[in-house]
This record gives structure tokens, sequence and C-alpha cells, in this order.
């Protein structure tokens, strides 16, 4: 699932964009400012941010220079009552890849994040191919010429997160909020049965592996 991170300081706004969010497939994260949605950050992978400007304590434009600054690619979506050409220039120079003002069209405004998630490259499709091997989203399966492997569904998905950013180290934190949801019980060790099954599952396959970075997490490496 992809992970959006809604920062507005309008409750009302915020909850909205957040079940529009969730209503069209999308995994929701709200924060009611710059300084906590970098909090978030730190705690779970997130794909896409939708940034609202006038807020306390950090602003967006600030938040947007800092998200730039260390995601690199990661699409960021301006959505601001100030409309006026400079205040979108500002944003821009910032660093948002597209800038919408208020009020929001609904359907513009998923079309829009759509949109650049297709440019980020981040599982349209909802398929990753590596050399021969090819996992599909929809079907919970992996490919490799006429060998089919259909996956548990948790596994699956910690998988495909994981080759979907390769080389990207995920905490254990991260892993767990995303896969099993930030409000789970499960255990830790949970993630340790599912990286040992993957890892057993492949056991022979050269196209990618799943590497423990050992005090931080799990990376996956592609090996094509």
């Amino acid at each position: 699932m992809i992970n959006v991170l809604v920062v507005e300081d309008d409750k009302n706004t915020g909850k909205l964009m957040c079940a529009v969010l969730k209503q069209h497939g999308f995994a929701p994260f709200l924060a009611s400012d710059g300084l906590k949605a970098l909090h978030v950050i730190e705690e779970v992978h997130i794909d896409l941010a939708v940034v609202d400007v006038m807020m306390p304590n950090m602003d967006g434009y600030e938040l947007t220079k800092n998200l730039r600054s260390f995601y690199k690619n990661m699409p960021i979506l301006i959505v601001s009552a100030k409309q006026e050409q400079t205040d979108k220039n500002k944003g821009f120079l910032a660093g948002t890849d597209d800038y919408m003002t208020k009020p929001v069209n609904e359907e513009e405004f998923v079309l829009r994040i759509k949109a650049l998630l297709r440019r980020a490259k981040i599982a349209n499709e909802k398929k990753i191919t590596i050399g021969d091997v090819t996992l599909d989203y929809d079907s919970l399966t992996v490919k490799k010429n006429l060998e089919t492997i259909n996956m548990p569904q948790k596994e699956f998905h910690l998988l495909f997160k994981l080759l979907s950013y390769p080389g990207t180290i995920f905490t254990r934190m991260q892993l767990m909020d995303d896969i099993w949801g930030v409000e789970t019980e499960t255990s830790d060790h949970t993630l340790n049965v599912h990286i040992n099954r993957i890892r057993e599952r492949f056991c022979g396959w050269n196209e990618f592996e799943i590497v423990t970075v050992r005090g931080l997490g799990y990376k996956a490496v592609k090996n094509l």
C-alpha cells in the first residue's frame, strides 16, 4: 500500500483528505504541523507528502525544503489557500512538485497524486520486474520463467515494499507499521519470522536478496 502523509493544521480538512485518500486505496498519515510531520517520517516510510503552507511551528515552505533536502525523490504536493503567483513560485522554489489551491476538488486531488506517483515510478502498475522475476501485487505472486509462487499476503507485501525501494534501509518499526499497522500489538519477532520465510522461499534465486543491516533494519538488494 502507498503511504501518503497529509500535513494540515485544520482538523476537518485533514480528516477529509485522509478519508478521500483511504477511499482510493492509499494509506494516509495525518500530521498537524511540519515538526510533527518530520516525526511521522522517522517512524513510517512515506511515499508522497501533501503539505499545507500556513501552519504553526514549521510552515509548509520550510517543511518542503526539509523534505527535499533529505528525501530527494519523494513527491510533494502543496495544497494551500494562498493563491497568489508569488506564493506558488515560493512553493516551487522550496522544492514542491505540484501546487493546488483551496478549496480542493477531491477528484482533481486524487488525480494529481496519482500523476505524481507515476512520475516517481512508485509501483503504479503494481508490478516489479527484476530480470526473469516478476512480482504481481494484485495476485500476490512471484513468477520466474514457468514457476509461480503464491505468497501469504503479509510476506508478499513485505517483499514488495522492500523491492520497491532497492538499497533503502527500512527500520524494523517502519516495516511493522507499514505492513501490520501503526496500532498493531504484533511483536517484532513476527517480522523476523516473515523475513526468514521469504529468504527460504527464494533461496537460490540470484536476482535479489534481503539484507540485514545490523542495528537498523533491512534492505533489499537487486543483483541485476
